[in-house]
């Protein structure tokens, strides 16, 4: 009996040893794969970049966008105008409902209607992104944007935006509600006992004291909408040249990648390292929104005892 107790305490350590490996394996797994992503993105990256067919300032300056045509121009300009174009009219969108269906889920709905739209939420966002794409092309286009928008294209940036908006709302509720569940409950009880209705306890305490995770939760919300793909590759049309008009179709970063990669582009070429250019051009800007996220969320975050 003393032996298997004493064969027991000696496996505790192997097993925590073992356990801790593996925790720390994970952790740092994540940035492992960041690493290798930015390796491979960048070999190809400099291969673009150090064709004769291109320059570092045509990349960033010239309108066009057209790879594989006969006379090839590079210009990202016009990709990533349309990018953080349609990505903005997703977010007007995305951030008042999202934000507002966050404080209605957390300061006003009763645990029962809690318990109905916390799920549909997540349901929502859980829908493919290609059936959010056909749901923008064949019901937002002609119902709503070319019946109150006259001018309006079969393929146009407001369906594409209207359509990736809903799509991240799901993303901005949960994290705002998250963030206002996580203000401690006095400041909300207080407020109670000094008189306060519970729109103003919502308006003026409780949505001040999470305003780190709220804008946390926009910034990513951007973020998700700049790397959407299917979405606006099949509502969003292809017009690889800069546009600023809502209302015709316009040629994101991701659109890019898909038709591309897509086609008959040879292995090795400057079209298809241009797709690598491209690629890392999107990680860098999302990687940059995440950091200010991170940012804003430290140097916000209010700390309760």
């Amino acid at each position: 009996m003393s032996n298997e107790l004493e064969l027991s305490r000696k496996s505790v350590p192997l097993i925590e040893k073992f356990v801790k490996n593996f925790i720390k394996l994970s952790a740092f797994g994540a940035i492992l794969i960041s690493i290798a992503i930015v390796l491979t993105l960048s070999t190809e990256a400099i291969n673009f970049f150090q064709s004769p067919e291109v320059t570092l300032k045509e990349y960033f300056t010239a309108t066009r966008w057209t790879p594989t045509f006969k006379n090839p121009e590079y210009g990202v300009l016009p990709l990533i105008s349309s990018t953080l174009y349609i990505a903005t009219i997703a977010c007007l969108i995305s951030f008042p409902i999202g934000l507002f269906s966050a404080i209605y889920l957390s300061e006003f709905a009763s645990k029962r209607t809690r318990k109905i739209i916390k799920p549909v939420l997540e349901l929502l966002a859980g829908v493919p992104t290609v059936v959010f794409g056909y749901f923008a092309l064949n019901w937002i286009t002609p119902n709503i944007v070319q019946k109150f928008i006259p001018g309006t294209g079969v393929f146009n940036a407001i369906s594409a935006g209207m359509a990736v908006g809903i799509m991240i709302v799901p993303t901005i509720a949960s994290i705002s509600d998250d963030a206002l569940n996580a203000v401690p409950k006095g400041l909300k009880m207080g407020a109670f006992a000094l008189g306060s209705t519970k729109r103003i306890t919502a308006l003026k305490i409780m949505l001040p004291a999470a305003i780190s995770g709220i804008i946390a939760s926009f910034i990513l919300g951007f973020s998700r909408a700049i790397g959407e793909t299917m979405i606006v590759t099949i509502a969003g049309g292809q017009y690889p040249e800069l546009n600023l008009d809502p209302r015709s179709a316009m040629y994101t970063i991701t659109s890019s990648i898909v038709n591309v990669s897509l086609g008959d582009t040879p292995h090795g070429t400057t079209a298809y390292n241009a797709l690598f250019a491209l690629g890392i051009t999107l990680f860098l800007m999302t990687f940059i929104l995440n950091l200010a996220s991170d940012y804003i969320s430290r140097k916000y975050r209010k700390v309760y005892e």
